[in-house]
């Protein structure tokens, strides 16, 4: 009986008996075990299906573009059948409204940069040329095709990629951590907290970036934290990820290094020539201090939409409260009575 009653309270421990669903860091926990051996398959079958076919050019960038495009539908599809969630309850809701922070969120992320350039180029840090074309660097073959090809190809990947890292670090890790938190520190410390921990996680992830230092690790930290804040204020990744699509492709087509790296394809020719600690250097605006005023900007611009959509501009605890696709037993409770 006593060794029943222990089963049982360690099942509680593991189970939230009331939702029928893994507590939150066991959820976490298999998540990133399943989806991770997940992904390590596929690109094991990618490599496989790479060393049959013929290696070109365009089927090396179709082949970072599928795993790129791959990463999110499996790791949500995992937390789907774990977490029992909505999609919206990841932030994926597709409603016109989400669509129309996606538009602010790609004007944002065009804007910031862009006014990088013009600030550098007023005060002399920055030299730049036209130079519409494809250079030798970069994680992708882009060399092999013509400009405006590349350029759409280079667009294509970031849409993955940085819709991707939206999709695993704000969707569905902040939201999961903001309700496991929920209940130790309240929902709304639990939505702070979820927000400070992945916009941490988001800085560190570029830590191995070419030229990285502590300063453009903080930078992005910071910069996790804005776009944490997108999702937290609205209760969608729209801003977000039109937001980190659209400031990487045009820090890409502007010249600049995006966290370090050469895409391959610009519509400019930019030589940093101030100094690095406020340029980035070869790190790119990320790693200097320029970035810390663009921060304002974006926050400024953030508060502004969000009181112009929303009506009001406050962190929304429904993101530290699950939206199941099962009825909970309180559920079936409340409406057997």
């Amino acid at each position: 009986m006593v060794r029943s009653d222990f089963i049982m309270e360690i099942r509680r421990y593991i189970v939230n008996p009331a939702e029928r669903r893994l507590r939150a860091p066991w959820r976490v926990t298999v998540w990133v075990f399943l989806a991770g051996f997940s992904l390590i398959l596929l690109s094991g079958v990618v490599a496989v299906v790479s060393s049959v076919v013929r290696m070109t050019p365009a089927v090396g960038v179709a082949r970072q573009i599928a795993l790129f495009a791959a990463g999110p539908i499996v790791a949500v599809g995992i937390g789907y059948l774990l977490d029992r969630r909505t999609l919206s309850d990841y932030g994926l809701g597709f409603d016109r409204q989400w669509w129309r922070d996606a538009a602010f969120g790609l004007a944002l992320g065009v804007g910031l940069p862009t006014l990088v350039l013009f600030v550098e180029l007023a005060v002399g840090f920055v030299e730049a040329s036209v130079a519409f074309a494809t250079v030798d660097s970069g994680p992708l073959p882009l060399t092999a095709f013509g400009p405006l090809v590349a350029i759409l190809l280079l667009g294509a990947f970031f849409l993955v990629q940085a819709t991707a890292e939206e999709v695993l670090v704000r969707g569905y890790l902040l939201t999961n951590a903001a309700e496991g938190l929920a209940g130790w520190v309240g929902k709304r410390r639990a939505v702070i907290a979820a927000t400070a921990l992945t916009g941490a996680l988001f800085g560190v992830l570029h830590w191995t970036n070419p030229s990285a230092s502590l300063l453009s690790v903080t930078n992005i930290t910071l910069y996790g934290l804005l776009l944490g804040a997108c999702y937290v204020l609205t209760g969608r990744l729209g801003v977000a990820s039109g937001f980190h699509v659209a400031w990487n492709y045009t820090l890409a087509l502007l010249g600049f290094p995006v966290s370090g790296l050469r895409m391959g394809v610009t519509l400019l020719s930019t030589d940093a020539t101030g100094p690095a600690l406020v340029t980035g250097g070869e790190f790119g605006p990320e790693g200097g201090l320029i970035a810390l005023p663009l921060l304002g900007v974006g926050g400024a611009a953030l508060y502004w939409w969000v009181r112009r959509e929303y009506g009001t501009v406050e962190l929304l605890d429904a993101i530290a409260t699950p939206e199941l696709r099962i009825r909970t037993r309180s559920d079936t409770a409340n409406q057997d009575g």
